[in-house]
C-alpha cells in the first residue's frame, strides 16, 4: 500500500473527489497532493514524489518537474517558513531589490539561505500578483500562505520576528 495514502486517506480522497475520476482528473490533483505532502516535512520528499505519481498515474519525472516549476514547492529541506519577495520588474521599480537586500542583511543571511535557527528561508521570486502593493512578500508555512503588502523593512522584520517566536 502507498504510505502517503495510508497517512492521509481522508485528505487524499477529498482532493481526488474534486476532480473527474478519469486519468486527466487524477492528474489534476497533483498540485494539492504535493502541497499536502509538503506539509508533512516542509518539502516534497522523493518518497512522496513516487507515491503522488502512483496516485495520479503520472511519471515521477512529471511530478518532479512541477515541483521545479512552481515557487510554492520544495524538493529539499528548507526553513519552517518561506518568505518569498517578489522582485519582478514592477516590484523592482518600487524598491523590491533594495527591500530584499536590507531584509536579508538584517537577518544575517543571503538570498536563498535559511536563518541559523532553521525557521526562515528568504527567496526572490517572480510575480506574486501584487505589483501595485510592492514591496510585498508572501509567507508560506504550516498554516498556509499569507500575503504582506506595502511593506517596509521594519514591518517585514516584525512579521518575521513573530514567525520565529511561534
Amino acid at each position: 500500500m502507498n504510505p502517503f495514502l495510508e497517512k492521509h486517506p481522508d485528505e487524499i480522497q477529498a482532493i481526488l473527489a474534486k476532480y473527474p475520476a478519469d486519468e486527466l482528473g487524477k492528474r489534476s490533483a497533483v498540485m494539492p497532493l504535493m502541497y499536502l505532502a509538503q506539509l508533512d516535512n516542509g518539502y516534497v520528499t522523493k518518497d512522496a514524489i513516487l507515491q503522488i505519481a502512483e496516485i495520479c498515474e503520472m511519471s515521477t519525472t512529471e511530478v518532479a518537474s512541477i515541483i521545479g516549476f512552481y515557487t510554492l514547492y520544495y524538493d529539499q529541506p528548507t526553513g519552517k517558513y518561506h518568505v518569498q519577495v517578489c522582485t519582478d520588474l514592477p516590484c523592482a521599480l518600487r524598491g523590491a531589490d533594495q527591500f530584499l537586500e536590507k531584509l536579508c542583511e538584517n537577518l544575517g543571511i543571503k538570498v536563498g539561505e535559511t536563518t541559523p535557527d532553521g525557521k526562515v528561508k528568504v527567496e526572490a521570486v517572480m510575480c506574486l500578483a501584487g505589483c501595485d502593493k510592492a514591496p510585498m512578500f508572501q509567507v508560506q508555512g504550516p498554516q498556509g500562505i499569507e500575503y504582506h503588502e506595502n511593506q517596509t523593512v521594519e514591518s517585514a522584520l516584525d512579521v518575521i520576528s513573530k514567525l520565529r517566536e511561534a
